[in-house]
């Protein structure tokens, strides 16, 4: 009898701990360049999930892409993230840009109007992964903005 009780109490705690639904993606914000040096630039950004559920999670950013004036210069690099159970959240998006690819043949007319405006046209484009007992889910990744740039 004392097992069945420990048995249905761990039941019942397990299925009250559902997923009801995925965590809801709300957005991308602040993007930024967070350093420069003469190698390499780094930008930055935000990208803030609701989680309704009582378990959390794990989400990756491996398959997102920087664009800098519509060329193609990096991908976001940062290890899985753990998602916090019934909790709004962000996680961050770092890309290190290097100046090399910026000063390429490709992209040498857009630099030169930014130079100009003072701003580039930074784009996160790709999918965010989210995985949890099993079940997984990818969230579209697309936001652009431009940022300043402080000389």
């Amino acid at each position: 009898m004392k097992k069945l009780l420990i048995l249905s109490t761990i039941l019942i705690g397990f299925i009250s701990c559902s997923i009801k639904e995925k965590p809801e993606f709300l957005r991308v914000e602040n993007i930024t360049i967070s350093e420069s040096s003469s190698n390499f630039i780094t930008l930055t950004a935000d990208a803030y999930f609701n989680n309704p559920n009582d378990v959390g999670g794990e989400l990756k950013t491996d398959e997102i892409k920087v664009y800098v004036n519509d060329n193609e210069m990096a991908n976001v690099s940062t290890e899985s993230f753990k998602v916090p159970a019934r909790k709004e959240f962000s996680i961050p998006l770092k890309a290190l840009v290097s100046t090399d690819s910026i000063f390429s043949d490709k992209s040498l007319g857009g630099l030169l109007g930014s130079l100009l405006n003072q701003k580039l046209k930074v784009q996160y484009k790709g999918q965010i992964k989210y995985k949890v007992l099993g079940f997984s889910h990818t969230y579209d990744v697309d936001k652009t903005e431009n940022v300043k740039i402080k000389f």
